[in-house]
């Protein structure tokens, strides 16, 4: 009897070894059931009502391409996995459904870029309405009209419409600072630095020469670790003598080239700026910032059009930057900010000052401001937009099950599944705005029956209307990514049909 169970369930290879044959499939159904799991997690964040988000690789991965959809992305393939399961459990081949998704993918696009509507980047109006939707879910979205507008302005600075392809978020540097509120966030056409002004006696200068060193303004040190004894008063006296000559040589080098603001960077090998040096440069009324991070000195170049300086002897006219005005900004008590506006040959940066009452409220405006800054480049790097409110899922939904129609076989059955799939888009955010789920997507369906592409869920009145005349709109990049990259994270799944643990490599070998 065990051998007739044996010989349903499994068989020998040619080693004589056993081989189970429903081990594929209940690989399967445990890697469905943990993405699911993981969808079904993130589900309540989606729409402006839902929870915060927990990201995922597959999040992570919608976010490097369209920077916005992170929650749809999981959710849509979480519903994916599960319609695999049901199918899988109906004995339909996992190649079959893996290649007829693809082809619902791919009819999918196609789809939604016939829906779509052509964008001009010079159509401000139209910017903002993207960037205001993409706010509309974050836990700042009441400071939309603020956040919006300085997104919008920040990549237009940045590009040049006419002829830009994509957009360079290094460009765009977020400096955070604590203290104020969210209202007191700006958008500064220049450079802004955290650090301090080092010398309390020059806090403000205008016709600015800036210079940024990469050597120290400190007395030196031997590459071997070594002791000086000094065994008289005489010594000692030549010893700071010495080292009071070297530091004003210095100095005196760097006022000769015409500068008048000093940016130091930061020395992990000794100080950077010792307090004689310090001296000098403030009785020659020089401003000086101290501690520039190195991950900063590409921006701060760009910017202020000046170049890195590793040695005195590099220390030139032509290595300074010019700006109109180089100040130390009192934030009302809540600390201080370095502003230098006005470059004269400045490269095509912004800064973006982000201001809150504690960390968790700063992080999550920074967040924000990126999500809102990369819906406007999906924007330049795709100029189209398509509705939101869960009017492209419901329409992708309708639309591809009349194509399953023209299909035959098991590929029909699973492009049907496919498209049943997308309504939960809709499903979820009529359910997290605390609307009848089931009702509101059957009223959805038979909206875009009617021929009303545009139709969506509004969350703000609590039911279905235009959503184009409500102006939730998002980029067609967004749309597209989230299918796409949802599509193959579902078909890598169902390739998966053993795991190897590391026992097992260990005792193969």
């Amino acid at each position: 009897m065990p051998e007739a169970v044996a010989a349903a369930n499994g068989s020998k290879n040619k080693g004589g070894a056993y081989v189970d044959r429903d081990k594929p499939a209940q690989i399967r159904f445990s890697n469905i059931s943990a993405g699911k799991a993981v969808a079904d997690a993130i589900r309540t964040s989606l729409g402006p009502k839902g929870m915060d988000k927990m990201m995922v690789e597959l999040s992570k991965a919608q976010d490097i391409e369209a920077g916005d959809g992170t929650t749809s992305v999981v959710v849509i393939a979480g519903a994916l996995l599960d319609a695999c399961a049901k199918l899988l459990q109906k004995g339909l081949h996992p190649t079959i459904i893996s290649e007829s998704f693809q082809k619902a993918v791919d009819k999918g696009v196609e789809i939604l870029t016939s829906i779509s509507q052509p964008v001009q980047l010079s159509d401000r109006e139209t910017l903002l309405n993207s960037a205001t939707t993409s706010l509309c879910s974050k836990v700042v979205s009441q400071y939309s009209s603020l956040l919006a507008p300085m997104s919008v302005d920040a990549v237009m600075k940045v590009i040049d419409p006419a002829t830009a392809t994509s957009v360079d978020l290094r460009d765009i540097h977020i400096v955070k600072k604590l203290g104020g509120t969210i209202d007191d966030c700006e958008l500064v056409d220049g450079l802004v630095l955290t650090q301090r002004v080092v010398n309390t006696g020059v806090s403000r200068v205008e016709k600015a020469k800036i210079g940024l060193i990469q050597f120290c303004l400190s007395p030196p040190k031997t590459d071997m670790d070594n002791q000086i004894v000094v065994s008289d008063y005489a010594q000692m006296d030549r010893v700071l003598r010495e080292e009071r000559a070297y530091i004003l040589n210095l100095v005196k080098q760097i006022k000769k080239a015409g500068c008048t603001v000093l940016l130091i960077q930061k020395s992990i090998l000794r100080d950077a700026l010792s307090d004689l040096a310090l001296h000098f440069l403030n009785k020659m009324k020089i401003m000086v910032i101290k501690d520039i991070e190195r991950e900063d000195i590409e921006f701060i170049c760009k910017t202020l059009g000046t170049k890195p300086i590793a040695h005195i002897d590099q220390f030139t006219p032509e290595m300074l930057g010019t700006a109109e005005l180089a100040e130390e900004v009192n934030l009302d008590g809540s600390g201080k900010l370095v502003k230098i506006t006005g470059c004269v040959n400045p490269g095509k940066t912004v800064s973006i000052v982000v201001r809150g009452s504690n960390k968790l409220v700063i992080e999550e405006a920074e967040r924000s401001i990126h999500d809102a800054l990369c819906v406007i480049r999906c924007l330049v790097k795709k100029r189209a937009l398509i509705a939101g409110g869960g009017a492209p899922e419901i329409e992708l939904a309708l639309r591809l099950a009349e194509y399953a129609r023209s299909l035959a076989g098991m590929e029909a059955y699973c492009v049907r599944a496919y498209a049943d799939a997308l309504e939960i888009i809709p499903s979820t955010l009529a359910e997290n705005a605390g609307l009848n789920p089931i009702s509101t997507v059957t009223e959805l369906r038979n909206r875009h029956a009617q021929a009303e592409k545009t139709a969506g869920i509004n969350v703000r009145k609590g039911g279905i209307s235009n959503i184009l005349e409500e102006l939730v709109v998002q980029p067609l990049l967004v749309s597209i990514s989230a299918l796409t990259l949802a599509t193959e994270t579902v078909r890598s799944v169902l390739k998966i049909d053993d795991l190897v643990t590391l026992m097992t490599r260990l005792f193969c070998r």
